[in-house]
């Protein structure tokens, strides 16, 4: 067996492997350091890092400390605030539920006191509207009435009938009894007064003037009389039942006369009435020589 000449032997082989260190192991020790020296640069960076967090960190703390501390400043000032405000909502509440009390009763009161009124007012229309009905019935009796006034004065105005007095005057309607007489005073164109004179000495008072009657005839229902008025005596002789017997009284003149009318000549007395104008003023009755008890007089 023949060996090359270009290939060592073992001799050479292993004194070529123990000269010198081999070289992954300075490549991995290269990488280690620089691995090493990586990491610090990246540590000592991450501390540094930490460092500047850490005091930023702190600087927050503060601030957040310096915040909680107001805070906590505010939420005693705002629970001092709510203390009172509760209190005082509890004297408010109180209040209200005395008001709502007092409103309650004031509107059972209204309420009551709106029954009681509608009650009353109800009884007020219920007795109104009877009374309204009653003095309807008496305005319709009072208007029937009235009619028929009217058609009784209509109807006795053809019985009643003017006639010329004694002094050339035209009378005014002439009432030939007691009857016509008040149809005279419904009418109301003159005062009248209803009298029963009888025979005497004395006078005998005749609405505002004074009669004496001198004489009578009934037969021929014929009379003498004296009136009296103003200071004066008026004789009427010889006068006829039914004539309009006519005198002025002082400032009389112009204006409508007196009239006596004599409806019924007795034995001892007659019956009739006097009439005055309405414008007329109250007339004097004369002084008479004697005085006697003054006959009724029958006004309208």
């Amino acid at each position: 067996m023949s060996i090359s000449p270009n290939v060592p032997g073992p001799q050479e082989s292993y004194h070529y492997e123990n000269t010198g260190t081999p070289r992954w192991i300075a490549v991995l020790f290269g990488v280690l350091f620089v691995a090493l020296a990586a990491m610090g640069f990246f540590g000592y960076t991450s501390q540094s890092r930490m460092s500047q967090e850490l005091a930023k960190a702190q600087d927050q703390n503060k601030t957040l400390s310096a915040q909680l501390a107001q805070a906590n400043s505010s939420l005693a000032d705002l629970k001092g605030h709510i203390e009172v405000t509760e209190q005082k909502v509890g004297m408010t509440q109180s209040e209200l539920a005395q008001a709502r009390s007092r409103a309650e009763s004031i509107r059972k009161e209204q309420v009551a006191a709106t029954q009681k009124f509608g009650t009353q007012l109800s009884e007020v229309q219920k007795d109104s509207e009877q009374k309204i009905g009653a003095v309807a019935t008496d305005l319709g009796g009072a208007k029937k009435d009235i009619e028929t006034t009217r058609n009784d004065l209509e109807a006795t105005k053809g019985k009643l009938e003017r006639a010329q007095g004694d002094m050339g005057v035209m009378s005014g309607l002439i009432a030939h009894n007691h009857d016509d007489l008040e149809d005279l005073k419904r009418r109301g164109d003159r005062n009248y007064y209803e009298f029963t004179v009888a025979k005497s000495k004395t006078a005998q008072r005749v609405g505002p003037v004074q009669v004496t009657l001198n004489k009578v005839d009934p037969k021929k229902s014929r009379y003498t009389m004296t009136v009296f008025v103003d200071d004066r005596s008026i004789e009427k002789r010889d006068k006829t039942a039914g004539e309009p017997v006519q005198f002025y009284v002082k400032g009389g003149r112009g204006s409508a006369p007196y009239e006596m009318v004599v409806f019924d000549v007795g034995k001892s007395q007659i019956t009739g009435y006097l009439s005055t104008p309405k414008e007329a003023g109250t007339a004097t009755p004369s002084a008479t020589p004697a005085s006697a008890p003054a006959s009724k007089p029958s006004g309208n």
